[in-house]
Parts: C-alpha cells; sequence; structure tokens
C-alpha cells in the first residue's frame, strides 16, 4: 500500500512540474512537438531510476551523520560513527546524475541520432536540470525508507515529469490551428495552460484523503446498579465507555 500511495502521489500530487515547478527549463523549450517530449521524458525516467536509488544508498551509508559506522562496527559517536559528511550531499548528488546523464547521451547518440540532435543542448543539461536533482533532494529530505521506496519515487516522479511534458507538447502543438490573441502568443498562452493543468493535477489529492484521523470506537459495556457510582462512570467517560444500565 505503501509503494502504492507513493507512487500515486509523486505523479500527480507532489508532480516535479506542476506542483513544485522543477525543470522548467526543458519543460518550456522541448515541449514544441511531442516527439523530442517524448524522447526527454523517457531520458528523465531513466535517470531518475537510477540516480534517486544510488543517491540514496549513498546517503545511507556515507553521507547522513553516523552513516559510515558499518566500516568499523563503532557506535555512539566513536569511530567512524562520529562523521557526517551531509556537506557533501550536492556534490555527490550532482557527480551521480552527472554520469547517469553522460551514459544517456551515448546510448541516445548512438541508437537515436534523429532523437539526438532534435534534442540539441537540452539532453546534456539534464545533468543541471533542478527536476533530477530535485529527486534526490527530496528523497533525502522526507526521509524515504528503503531503496525500494526510492527506486518507486524516482520511477514514479519520472513518469510524472513525462506527464507534463508530454501533455504540454500535444496541446501546444494542436494550439498552433487556434486564434491565440497575439499577446498571448508563445509563452503567454503556455503558461496560462501550465497552471490551468496544475489545477488538474492537484485535484488528485483527494484521492489520498481520508483515514488519517483516528476514530475512536464507542465501546459499550452493561453493570449493575450497584457497581454504578460517580467515580467509575467518569473513569469510563475518560476511556470513551459509554454506560447501560
Amino acid at each position: 500500500m505503501e509503494h502504492i500511495e507513493l507512487f500515486f502521489k509523486s505523479i500527480f500530487i507532489d508532480n516535479m512540474v506542476f506542483a513544485t515547478f522543477l525543470g522548467m527549463c526543458s519543460y518550456l523549450a522541448v515541449s514544441k512537438k511531442v516527439s523530442t517530449a517524448v524522447g526527454l521524458g523517457a531520458a528523465v525516467i531513466f535517470v531518475l531510476a537510477i540516480t534517486v536509488p544510488l543517491n540514496w544508498l549513498l546517503d545511507q551509508y556515507i553521507l547522513k551523520e553516523g552513516a559510515l559506522a558499518w566500516i568499523d562496527g563503532s557506535s555512539n559517536g566513536e569511530g567512524f560513527s562520529g562523521y557526517d559528511l551531509s556537506f557533501l550531499s550536492f556534490i555527490m548528488f550532482i557527480a551521480t546524475i552527472a554520469t547517469m546523464v553522460q551514459l544517456v547521451e551515448i546510448v541516445v547518440e548512438k541508437f537515436a541520432p534523429a532523437l539526438y540532435n532534435s534534442l540539441g543542448i537540452f539532453l546534456p543539461l539534464i545533468a543541471v536540470n533542478c527536476a533530477i536533482l530535485g529527486g534526490s533532494l527530496f528523497m533525502q529530505s522526507r526521509e524515504i525508507a528503503t531503496v525500494g521506496l526510492a527506486f518507486n519515487y524516482g520511477i514514479s516522479s519520472g513518469i510524472g515529469f513525462f506527464l507534463a511534458i508530454l501533455t504540454i507538447a500535444a496541446i501546444r502543438e494542436k494550439i498552433r490551428y487556434s486564434n491565440v490573441p497575439a499577446p498571448l502568443r508563445g509563452l503567454g498562452i503556455t503558461f496560462i495552460i501550465t497552471g490551468l493543468m496544475a489545477i488538474g493535477f492537484m485535484s488528485f489529492g483527494g484521492m489520498l484523503t481520508g483515514g488519517d484521523e483516528e476514530v475512536k470506537e464507542e465501546k459499550t459495556v452493561k453493570v449493575e446498579p450497584s457497581q454504578e457510582t460517580e467515580n467509575k462512570a467518569e473513569d469510563l467517560a475518560d476511556n470513551n465507555i459509554k454506560v447501560v444500565e
């Protein structure tokens, strides 16, 4: 259940583009054609799926305070357990992301040269895409418990970005044939559509509400009149127990 909730929440409610407005540069620049949007979206899914769990392992076993305790088995701040390398998080995360982006660039150039040429400079710029780095930082700040959940979060966040850029690309292709007022043509109407899409995606928040509040069950017990004293009634009332004769 936890995996399913994280999956849908990352795609719709906490969408990288519509909830936090990360990766807007690539979102606006590469969303003019559906074909290029699909290519970039797939690349983002792959990079997030690899870098988020890798950075989770780095954070858990190297960077966070006390993470190096596995080296010498120390505890209570003694030995390696006293080291805190969390100040290296940005450098390590970006290094991991840059390595994976370079791998994606090599693969795309080898097997899809047309897509490589259409993406242009924006493919290597995935390395500095704030949505990619944001995935790892959100994973760290939300204290995701397991590497499986981290992988789930990376995949679902990438799918959320993929849906966002694919949808806006399809709309922008169709809107070319519409009579858009001159002051709104180009990025103007794109921002308006993005805002409306953000409202639509945020409406999925109702899917995961409910069940958070603890419902107190009213218990009913039957007691004899001789047992019904004032102190006993107060004790039962404090425990949310209804007394009937």
